[in-house]
């Protein structure tokens, strides 16, 4: 669409010239009862400043029709200065009010204005998600950062909904029959993309929260078909835990009115920190038993959301830039808060296991990037979401606490809050604060950690006397040649010895790595343990290596550490090695199917499970997949059935069973989802009923009339979702078919249901059926991303990339068309990250030949 990828120099040029006074916008969402009503009526005043008066600048608008223009009484035809993106605006003044009268488009792909109508109720139900720049297709905006305002809203609907956005909701004044407006009063300055609004017949549970300096309203929405689900009270008393713990360590007051949470149906993200109204994905509320991991999981969103009250909201990022900065720090933070405040104290062992893991792999795509990205556009922030951004930025921010000193880094923190509260700053101001209350000078910091890419490995290097005492120890510390940078560590290596069957650290040492090779003279005299492992207690962003006796004694004794955080990370390393093609796929699936019953982290069980399956099915080699299909779900059904009744491993155990069950397991697969095997303590509940059929649906056990005839025992939104899986999992060239038109072809799909068809489309054991989908997908790509919105066209480029078909001519003809079709760097981005994963396959394949 022309005009609607924003530059970073178009947003400085626009800052330079304007300042922001506020917004006053007013919707009629009345229309939005109605199934065949596709917009509605969007009124925006902005009223704004021009150091250059006479100049020209232009106001964002994604909307299918714009009736009026106004600029300072002066009328505007919209057919000549309205492009589809961008209202362009001339000779503007000193001051000045520009009104702009719109018919802005309910959405179906999680952006903008989206609607959704609830199987159940048959109730509408609004929520808007605007990150990066998406407030545009609700009203009129200058959508950058760094133009922040006031917003002040009115809305006017149905008199029986909830009605919620960032000031507190007031009283609705009737209109006319079972029509009601709110008016909203003026929220502080603040950056579009964090404003918001939720309206419908949503249910809600209140609470307060004693604040600092104030009584802060809580709330807790959900829609009315899920209310049952809802355990307001344990959302609520971790988010109470946030409020105290953040109140305290930023010593800053919670910054805006309120605090509600919105749990929303069809959401792309996990959650978004709209200003005192966060929203988070619906399917954080449980309807059917989880493991605690999901718990956690939740907890840890709810903060991150929490933080970026202070870092985000209160001091906004000046450009995209800074992203990382924004993202990293509330990841970073809600981990700490969650190890030190609730009951989930091992959160650093997840963030090991679970985060890290995700950064490491972005971090070895072709398409890596320094933290500090440059982000030239909004095409570049809009897939810069990514392991870095989020999960490698946090692992330097922790590296960068413990070097500077936390009481130092939270003292920076505190000044720059104080500093900057309701303003626009960069990591440059972030780091003066930090350098002036820790006296470091953080430019070398920052340049080897921040503005350079890629991941280091550290490994052992040492000699034995006749006694079997370390005669010399070294870390070595290497780099890829395409990524070069050795950087400074700060590690702490652990000698662990087995006493009394248990993995014990007997010795400690914390030093600097530095360079190619760090003598550790310390450890010279000592007796080579049974295990050394290199990043001890996790101190630093780097893959690690086991020398040959610490692997040997990993494979035989990886359930016997006493402690979570050193198995965690040995668990880490053994992918990584067998990532790395360092490790035959089978030796590292037989680790697994030996270790994890053994395992009492329910996250690191479910992220076993996880790599192992995909190292079945694309690190494997052909000549031995389908026996390994075989041998590892037979293995992990034996640990189901062992595993303690009514427990998380059992029910995690068998989740990853049917996910990897084989053609002769589809009778037992049915005997479960029909009750004629059970498991005590196994409840087959509607989550795990869906993954039983969506199996047997990938098996060709059953076909449309079963997933129907389960679409009406559960009738629900995510009824509907489960079932678009299962049946772009049936293995069938019509159902294919059937599944590629819905999830590429279609636009009148919602999202998630194309989300989910997306997901069951690739199966393992259809690799003939699927084959022709390569040429498909290539064809389909460019026109994907010009035609669908970005979340979408993200969903499509990434969830259907033939992955699954790991061979090299899949590799030869993504190269091919890459070469002859010169896709917009965003596609060539998501191409690249394709091919790059089958490219690690194969290598990792013809490893596993070896074997």
């Amino acid at each position: 669409m022309p005009g609607a990828n924003l530059t970073r120099d178009e947003a400085r040029e626009r800052a330079r010239l304007l300042s922001v006074d506020g917004y006053d916008v007013n919707l009629d969402l009345t229309s939005a009862i109605d199934q065949q009503a596709k917009t509605f009526s969007s009124t925006t005043v902005i009223r704004f400043t021009s150091t250059e008066p006479g100049a020209s600048t232009f106001v964002d608008l994604i909307a299918p029709r714009v009736r009026e223009v106004t600029l300072n009484g002066r009328s505007l035809d919209p057919s000549e200065v309205y492009d589809g993106a961008r209202i362009a605006l001339s000779d503007v003044a000193a001051d000045n009010e520009v009104r702009i009268v719109a018919d802005a488009a309910y959405m179906n792909t999680g952006e903008g204005l989206h609607r959704f109508f609830d199987p159940v109720d048959q109730q509408a139900y609004l929520y808007t998600q605007f990150e990066v720049p998406d407030a545009r297709r609700m009203f009129a905006t200058f959508e950058q950062p760094d133009l922040k305002g006031t917003f002040q809203l009115t809305v006017t609907g149905p008199a029986d909904w909830q009605v919620v956005s960032n000031s507190p909701t007031p009283e609705p004044e009737p209109l006319r029959e079972g029509v009601a407006v709110w008016r909203f009063e003026p929220t502080p300055r603040i950056s579009t993309y964090i404003t918001a609004l939720v309206a419908g017949p949503y249910h809600v549970v209140r609470d307060s929260y004693a604040g600092r300096d104030a009584e802060i309203p809580l709330g807790v929405f959900c829609r009315r078909s899920i209310a049952e689900h809802l355990d307001a009270e344990e959302i609520i008393d971790v988010t109470k835990r946030g409020f105290a713990f953040f109140e305290e360590l930023f010593d800053y007051p919670y910054p805006f009115a309120k605090y509600d949470q919105l749990f929303v149906p069809e959401y792309n993200m996990g959650a978004m920190e709209n200003a005192g109204c966060v929203t988070l994905r619906d399917e954080y509320i449980f309807r059917s038993r989880v493991t605690d991991a999901y718990y956690e999981s939740r907890a840890t969103t709810i903060l991150h959301e929490l933080a970026h009250m202070w870092f985000g909201d209160l001091v906004t990022m000046r450009w995209w830039d800074d992203l990382w900065l924004n993202e990293s720090f509330a990841t970073y933070a809600s981990v700490l808060c969650e190890s030190e405040r609730t009951r989930w104290s091992h959160a650093w062992t997840t963030f090991a296991n679970t985060d890290k893991t995700w950064a490491y792999r972005q971090d070895q795509l072709p398409s890596t990037h320094p933290i500090s990205a440059d982000i030239r556009d909004l095409e570049d922030v809009e897939v810069n979401f990514d392991g870095i951004t989020y999960a490698k930025g946090a692992s330097v921010l922790k590296q960068l606490v413990s070097w500077v000193g936390r009481e130092e880094f939270f003292a920076g923190l505190r000044h720059y809050f104080k500093t900057y509260e309701w303003r626009n700053a960069t990591l440059a101001d972030l780091r003066e604060a930090l350098e002036e209350t820790s006296g470091r000078d953080l430019d070398a910091w920052s340049k080897e950690w921040l503005e350079t890419a890629g991941v280091n490995t550290l490994r052992a290097d040492f000699e034995l006397d006749a006694d079997g005492k370390f005669s010399s120890f070294a870390v070595l510390q290497s780099a890829i040649a395409e990524q070069p940078t050795l950087r400074s560590h700060r590690v702490a290596l652990g000698l662990y010895d087995l006493v009394d069957g248990k993995l014990v650290r007997s010795h400690r040492v914390e030093l600097d790595v530095v360079g190619e090779r760090t003598e550790v003279p310390d450890l010279v005299g000592r007796a080579q343990p049974d295990l050394v492992l290199l990043n001890d207690d996790d101190l630093t962003y780097a893959k690690i290596r086991l020398d040959e006796r610490s692997l040997a004694t990993l494979v035989n004794h990886v359930g016997d550490f006493t402690d979570s955080l050193p198995r965690a990370q040995c668990w880490t390393a053994a992918w990584d090695m067998a990532r790395d093609a360092e490790m035959a796929a089978r030796d590292y699936i037989a680790l697994v199917l030996t270790g994890v019953a053994s395992e009492p982290d329910i996250n690191v069980v479910q992220l076993l499970l996880r790599t192992a399956s995909s190292a079945v099915e694309i690190y494997t080699t052909d000549e031995r997949r389908e026996e390994t299909r075989r041998a590892f779900a037979a293995g992990v059904l034996a640990l189901a059935q062992d595993a303690e009744p009514g427990s998380d491993h059992q029910l995690a155990l068998m989740r990853s069973f049917a996910s990897t069950a084989v053609d002769e397991h589809a009778g037992y697969l049915s005997d479960i989802l029909n009750g004629a095997i059970a498991l005590e303590g196994l409840a087959v509940d509607a989550e795990l009923r869906w993954l039983l059929v969506q199996n047997l649906a990938r098996l060709g056990a059953i076909g449309d009339a079963e997933i129907d005839a389960e679409l009406e025992r559960d009738g629900t939104i995510k009824g509907q979702e489960e079932a678009a899986h299962a049946r772009a999992a049936l293995p069938s060239a019509e159902a294919k078919a059937r599944a590629w038109e819905v999830a590429v072809d279609r636009d009148d799909v919602p999202n998630q249901t194309q989300f989910k068809t997306i997901r069951g489309f690739w199966q393992p054991a259809q690799e003939e059926l699927l084959a022709p989908y390569v040429d498909r997908y290539l064809d389909a790509a460019g026109w994907v991303w010009d035609r669908k919105a970005n979340e979408m066209a993200q969903y499509v480029l990434i969830g259907l990339f033939p992955r699954q078909l790991a061979t090299q001519d899949t590799v030869d003809r993504v190269r091919a068309w890459l070469d002859k079709t010169q896709p917009v760097p965003a596609v060539r981005r998501l191409v690249e990250e394709g091919v790059a994963d089958v490219e690690r396959a194969l290598r990792a394949q013809e490893r596993d030949a070896q074997v």
